[in-house]
């Protein structure tokens, strides 16, 4: 059985989303607080901006889901939604040194130099037709 540290999970954001550490140790910390010691946690104790989190995590890899259905008394199907921790996934990725550059808003490397001329640099050359005037 695999634990969970919130290092390791602070790792494994921080390398797998491309955040700071500070950053991914924050989002660790309300993970952890989330799921406790369980390895699984109902989707009902989230609020909807919440789950945004757990989403990321989901496309990466490190959470997935489930559900349980069940029939209540009076003929009634009932779901139930699971988050489950990938600890396997997470200690991977904690310990992978190839540091992702990238966001997971975009395909394109974060910028470092955020002035004007770096953010029009950056953009690619196919944004620019729809402005160029044909000669």
């Amino acid at each position: 059985m695999n634990i969970i540290t919130l290092d390791d999970l602070s790792k494994a954001i921080a390398n797998r989303v491309g955040i700071p550490i500070e950053e991914a140790r924050r989002d660790a910390g309300f993970v952890m607080d989330i799921f406790g010691f369980q390895d699984r946690v109902i989707d009902n104790v989230l609020d909807p901006e919440d789950r945004q989190l757990f989403y990321i995590l989901e496309e990466e890899g490190m959470l997935t889901t489930e559900r349980e259905e069940t029939t209540l008394y009076d003929g009634r199907e009932w779901r139930t939604h699971y988050w489950i921790l990938r600890k396997d996934v997470i200690l991977k990725y904690a310990k992978d040194e190839n540091k992702r550059t990238r966001s997971v808003l975009s395909d394109k490397p974060t910028l470092q130099d955020i002035s004007d001329e770096a953010i029009y640099d950056e953009l690619d050359e196919e944004v620019w037709v729809s402005r160029k005037i044909d000669m």
